[in-house]
């Protein structure tokens, strides 16, 4: 036997010992998802039903969803995840296109900050919109309400409403400026 198999064969254990590590960590389920940040619940609103109704105090003003006669666009952010923060600049191009045609309103749905370690406050969210360039109206809701109605399990949720009040468009992630416009062409024409 050649000295150098066990050797040889030790090396070739370790590689793949490592190699099965790597993918492991990469693979179990704890590792940030890719397409939304993970959330707690999956709120009341569903597909195709009525908009539970909410109101929140914005940054442009008191938004209430039974007041307001044109279609909506409701996000449900965390200010501490990343997918929110990278989706503030599909919604500000939406707001630019669509906000005289449809109301814009995001709603923030934790109650931790973004430093991950303090909580939410109404500067928290602030401070996320101007760090973030958010043109579009922002609230903070410190019970949540908003995102124990809508919010499907991730960060962010994005529901379109129509003016009749039903749900036209709702998931969670990172969203295509392209689906998210027609779900808006959507609700503007029923």
């Amino acid at each position: 036997m050649n000295p150098r198999t066990p050797a040889i064969a030790t090396i070739a254990v370790i590689a793949v010992l490592v190699l099965g590590a790597i993918a492991w960590y990469a693979l179990k389920p704890s590792h940030e998802l890719q397409s939304a940040s993970q959330a707690p619940a999956i709120g009341k609103a569903a597909l195709g039903g009525t908009a539970p109704q909410f109101e929140v105090s914005t940054t442009a003003g008191l938004f209430d969803l039974s007041k307001t006669t044109k279609p909506v666009f409701l996000e449900v952010f965390a200010t501490w995840c990343p997918h929110c923060q990278r989706e503030t600049a599909v919604i500000d191009k939406l707001f630019a296109a669509y906000g005289s045609r449809v109301a814009f309103v995001g709603v923030s749905g934790s109650d931790t900050a973004m430093d991950h370690t303090s909580a939410a406050t109404q500067n928290d969210v602030l401070q996320w919109a101007q760090q973030f360039d958010v043109k579009y109206p922002v609230a903070y809701d410190p019970l949540q309400a908003v995102a124990d109605l809508y919010l499907q399990g991730a960060f962010p949720t994005l529901c379109v409403i129509d003016r009749h009040k039903k749900i036209v468009y709702l998931d969670a992630g990172e969203i295509s400026y392209g689906v998210l416009a027609a779900a808006l062409e959507k609700a503007l024409k029923s």
